[in-house]
């Protein structure tokens, strides 16, 4: 499955149209986890069945068609699963207790809207939304409507977009380059291989400071509820929005050429969660969107048909990639230096192990011979693909995680 997203162009009264839907939408989805809530051994179907009382009680939420109320119900049910995944897994510190959401977006399924022409969407329920004008680049005379699985409508900073999940393969032939790559990514450098080569970290928020720092001031100073207030609010939320459209941009882009030009590719399994709990550097690790770049990896991965690999993260740095001895190095330390005569960059030292690690996991079966006759020395294993088959159906995952499984995870996950 992929998504693909057209900006809307439409009246004001069809705006607000689509404004109502989003807060019906909400409504749906909160008053469900509340029943989860307050009835013990709540399930999915339950809250299907509620989804359609709140019609028959609220006028606002039967006028939402049938199929939106079913995903918004689908929406909680989703973060109810979630924590008791959880749960089970005994993960360590908060299990993600469902909270009560504001929602900036409504979903419909195979009902409740028609495509007109490719660059034409009507929608039928009581909301009164209407035809509202796409733009974009993507053809949609493409697919078949058939192929369309959920219609999503989205409010932004900037305006608001239509986005179409289809449930197509998408598979892109590339040739075999014979090559392997490790990556250890970084703060001074996005990420550097096992060559040395580097790739320079953007800092797109840090660049973008100055500006949303004195964007904060002015709306601190407006009068609550005022209308000069959410026109500062506004403006500020559009330099956020652009900040990481710049970020995903950059990932993307980045992630394609790195999957195109190697047929292997590891990278650390990094816990970005914990990572984060050390204030002085968190603002910069979520600058750098380590995460959101191996989430490209592995979906071009899958799509081209490569390798990716994510190894254990422990000790990378601090052992020499040529004799294995353990060097304790500081943060602050940037050259590797040991007894054997090896001195590297401390990056590229651990690119190298992090490479060392992934072919040591092993490649198997026909993979392994495949690898051989492309002139890949290397012996693995590789699990289930990147982003595999088996996706949740639920958009808000889809959209959010793109269907995400991962390729090799360490044992760690």
């Amino acid at each position: 499955m992929f998504v693909l997203e057209f900006k809307v162009k439409a009246k004001t009264q069809q705006y607000q149209a689509i404004d109502d839907a989003i807060r019906t939408a909400q409504f749906i989805r909160n008053k469900c986890v509340r029943l989860w809530m307050d009835t013990k051994g709540t399930g999915k179907n339950d809250l299907y069945k509620y989804s359609k009382e709140l019609a028959h009680n609220f006028k606002f939420a039967d006028e939402l068609n049938s199929t939106a109320r079913q995903a918004s119900a689908e929406r909680a049910w989703s973060s109810i699963s979630r924590f008791y995944d959880n749960c089970k897994r005994k993960i360590s510190g908060k299990k993600g207790y469902p909270q009560f959401k504001f929602s900036r977006s409504v979903e419909y399924k195979q009902s409740g809207w028609k495509l007109l022409n490719p660059k034409t969407i009507k929608f039928t329920d009581k909301k009164n939304i209407g035809i509202l004008k796409l733009v974009g680049t993507w053809d949609l005379a493409y697919f078949q409507e058939s192929d369309i699985k959920r219609v999503r409508l989205i409010r932004r900073a900037d305006g608001y977009y239509c986005q179409f999940v289809l449930s197509c393969e998408v598979k892109e032939d590339v040739k075999p380059s014979g090559k392997c790559i490790g990556l250890d990514v970084g703060l001074s450098s996005f990420y550097t291989d096992q060559e040395g080569n580097k790739i320079d970290n953007p800092k797109f928020l840090r660049k973008s400071e100055k500006q949303l720092k004195r964007l904060q001031r002015r709306l601190s100073k407006k009068k609550k509820g005022s209308s000069n207030r959410q026109k500062a609010r506004q403006r500020l939320a559009k330099v956020y929005l652009k900040v990481s459209r710049q970020r995903k941009d950059f990932v993307v882009k980045l992630a394609r050429c790195v999957v195109h030009s190697n047929d292997v590719i590891a990278y650390e399994d990094l816990r970005i969660k914990n990572l984060v709990k050390n204030h002085c550097l968190a603002k910069s690790i979520n600058d750098a969107a380590w995460y959101q770049f191996r989430e490209w990896l592995e979906y071009f991965g899958q799509k081209m048909g490569k390798i990716t690999i994510a190894v254990a993260p422990h000790y990378t740095s601090q052992n020499c990639s040529n004799c294995g001895e353990t060097i304790k190095k500081t943060l602050s330390t940037r050259t590797h230096v040991c007894k054997c005569g090896c001195e590297l960059d401390r990056d590229e030292n651990a690119a190298i192990n992090i490479l060392k690690k992934a072919i040591q996991c092993g490649l198997g079966g026909s993979r392994r011979e495949q690898l051989n006759q492309e002139g890949l020395s290397t012996v693995g294993h590789t699990g289930s693909k990147a982003w595999g088959e088996n996706a949740s159906t639920l958009i808000e995952e889809i959209l959010s995680k793109q269907a995400i499984s991962v390729n090799q995870e360490s044992t760690r996950l």
